[in-house]
C-alpha cells in the first residue's frame, strides 16, 4: 500500500470518526430536548387533569384538553393494603375524547413501580386496528381523591399520555439526512485529501524518479523545491549526501586507475626477468619450480590489474563504438579462439539468416569470451552458444554441462571479486572480476545479462541485446 493511500485512508478514518461522534452528539441532544419538552407538556397536562376532575369532572376534561393528549382517571375500588393488580383493575372514571373509548394500560411492572413511587414515567401503546400500535409516553400518578360520604379518601390513578411518533419521525429524518450528508462529506473529503496528499508528495515522487536514474556514472543533483518545507529540506540533505558519494566514488576510481597503471610496470619487469632467467641461465630443478610459480602468479596478477583497469574505465565511461554487428560472426570468432585449447565440445547454434545487434564488436567479443572461459574453468565438457530472436531483442545463451552453481550464490555472481569456489578460481587464475566486467559492458550496450543454474545440471548465462538493421539497410544521411 502506497504512502498516498495510507494517508488518505487515515484522513478518511479520522473524518468518519469525527462525523460519527458529532452525529451521536447531535442525535442525543435533540432527542433529549424533544423528550424533555414532551415531559414538561405531560406534567402540565397531569396537573390540569387533576384540577379539572376536582372541579367538574368529565365535561370540563373533554372541553379543556387538546385532542393530542390522552388522559384517563381510574378509581381503585380495592381496600388497603393495595396490590399492583388492584391498580390494573381500577374502574375508569373519566377519559378524554382522544382515547375514543379505549383505555390506557400500563405493564404489571409499571403498576408495581407506581404503587411504590406514587408517580412515574412509563411507555405504553394504543391499538390502531390494522396499523401498528401508537407509541405513547405516559405520566402516571397515584392520588387520593375526596369520595362521597361515608368514604373520605379514594385511591385514584391518573394517566396522561401523548404520542412519541412525531419525535421518533423527527429523529429518523435527522438520521437519514445526517447519514447522507456525512457520506457526501466523506466522499468530498476523501477526494480532497487524495489530491492534497498527491500534491504534497509530488516533489517526493520527482525526487524518487531522479534518484532511480542515479548511477555510479551520473550523480545528477535532485530537484530542490522552493521554500523551507520538509520536502525541500530532504532534497537538500540528499544532494549533499550525493555530492559526498560522488567525491568518494571519484576518489575510488582515480585510485583504482592509478594503482592499476602503476602496478603494470613492476609486473612486466618481474615477468621479463623471470623469462630472462629461464632462457639465459641454467637454474636447478628447484629454482625452475620457483620461477614457474613466480611466472604463474605474475600472469595472474597481470590479468587482475588489467581487469581492475577495465573496471575503472567502465565506471567512468566505456570507450565503446556501438554499430551494427553480425552476431554470428562474433560468436564464431569466440568459438575458433577456444576450440584449439578446449578438450571438450564447443557448439554454436545460429538461427537462419544473419542476426545483427547494436554493440561494440570488440567489447561484445570480450563478453562472450569471458563467459566461455568461465564455463571451461568450471569444468564443463560441453559448452553451447545458442542465439534466439524474440521480438526486438537478440538473446545469446552460453550453456554448459558443468557442476552448476548453488542457488544462494546466483544473486552475487556479478559482484566484484565474488567467487563461488575461491580455492579453485585462484588455482585457475580467476580474479572474480570477469562477470562484473561482462555486466558492465552489457549494460553500457543497453542490454541485460542474467544467469540460471542448478547444481548437477549445468549453468546458462543469457545476454539480451538490441537488434539492429544491417549496415546497408540504414537510410542515408
Amino acid at each position: 500500500m502506497t504512502l498516498r493511500t495510507r494517508i488518505t485512508l487515515l484522513t478518511l478514518t479520522l473524518l468518519a470518526a469525527s462525523l460519527l461522534f458529532m452525529g451521536l452528539a447531535v442525535y442525543s441532544l435533540l432527542a433529549r430536548y424533544l423528550y424533555q419538552g414532551l415531559k414538561n407538556e405531560l406534567d402540565d397536562a397531569l396537573g390540569q387533569v387533576v384540577r379539572l376532575v376536582n372541579r367538574g369532572g368529565k365535561s370540563l376534561l373533554e372541553a379543556a384538553l387538546p385532542p393530542t393528549v390522552y388522559a384517563e382517571v381510574d378509581v381503585v375500588l380495592a381496600l388497603p393494603p393495595l396490590k399492583p393488580s388492584d391498580l390494573a383493575q381500577a374502574v375508569p372514571l373519566v377519559r378524554s375524547p382522544a382515547l375514543g373509548g379505549q383505555r390506557l394500560r400500563l405493564s404489571p411492572r409499571a403498576y408495581a413501580e407506581l404503587l411504590r413511587q406514587r408517580v412515574l414515567w412509563a411507555r405504553a401503546e394504543l391499538p390502531r386496528g390494522q396499523a401498528a400500535p401508537l407509541p405513547l409516553l405516559v405520566r402516571a400518578s397515584l392520588l387520593e381523591a375526596q369520595g362521597p360520604p361515608p368514604l373520605e379518601r379514594i385511591p385514584v390513578v391518573v394517566l396522561v399520555a401523548k404520542s412519541t411518533e412525531p419525535i421518533e419521525a423527527t429523529l429518523d429524518q435527522l438520521v437519514r439526512i445526517y447519514a447522507a450528508t456525512a457520506l457526501f462529506v466523506l466522499l468530498i473529503g476523501g477526494w480532497l485529501a487524495y489530491l492534497l496528499v498527491a500534491r504534497t508528495l509530488k516533489p517526493l515522487e520527482a525526487i524518487a524518479r531522479q534518484a532511480e536514474a542515479i548511477s555510479a556514472r551520473s550523480f545528477t543533483p535532485l530537484p530542490e523545491p522552493e521554500g523551507a518545507g520538509e520536502v525541500a529540506t530532504l532534497a537538500r540533505a540528499l544532494n549533499r549526501m550525493l555530492a559526498r558519494l560522488e567525491h568518494a566514488f571519484e576518489a575510488q576510481r582515480r585510485f583504482l586507475a592509478d594503482a592499476s597503471h602503476e602496478l603494470r610496470t613492476p609486473i612486466t619487469a618481474i615477468l621479463g626477468h623471470v623469462g630472462y632467467l629461464k632462457r639465459r641461465t641454467h637454474p636447478s630443478e628447484q629454482q625452475m619450480e620457483s620461477l614457474e610459480v613466480i611466472a604463474r602468479e605474475g600472469e595472474r596478477m597481470r590479468k587482475l590489474v588489467g581487469d581492475l583497469l577495465e573496471l575503472a574505465e567502465s565506471e567512468s565511461a566505456w570507450r565503446t563504438e556501438p554499430r551494427p554487428v553480425a552476431l554470428g560472426q562474433v560468436l564464431a570468432e569466440v568459438v575458433e579462439e577456444f576450440r584449439p585449447t578446449f578438450a571438450g565440445e564447443l557448439r554454436l547454434e545460429l538461427p537462419p539468416g544473419e542476426v545483427w545487434v547494436l554493440a561494440d564488436p570488440d567489447r561484445l567479443h570480450q563478453v562472450f569470451a569471458n563467459l566461455v572461459s568461465n564455463a571451461i574453468k568450471a569444468g564443463a565438457r560441453t559448452v553451447t552458444l545458442r542465439v534466439r530472436t524474440p521480438g526486438e531483442r537478440a538473446i545469446v545463451q552460453v550453456a554448459d554441462d558443468g557442476p552448476g552453481i548453488p542457488k544462494e550464490h546466483l544473486p552475487h555472481l556479478f559482484e566484484r571479486f565474488y567467487r563461488v569456489d575461491k580455492a579453485r578460481d585462484r588455482e585457475k587464475g580467476g580474479s572474480g572480476l570477469g562477470l562484473a566486467i561482462v555486466k558492465a559492458i552489457v549494460e553500457a550496450s543497453e542490454g541485460e545479462v542474467w544467469v540460471e543454474s542448478e547444481p548437477g545440471r549445468g549453468t546458462t548465462f543469457s545476454v539480451a541485446l538490441k537488434r539492429a538493421q544491417p549496415p546497408g539497410d540504414y537510410p542515408e544521411g
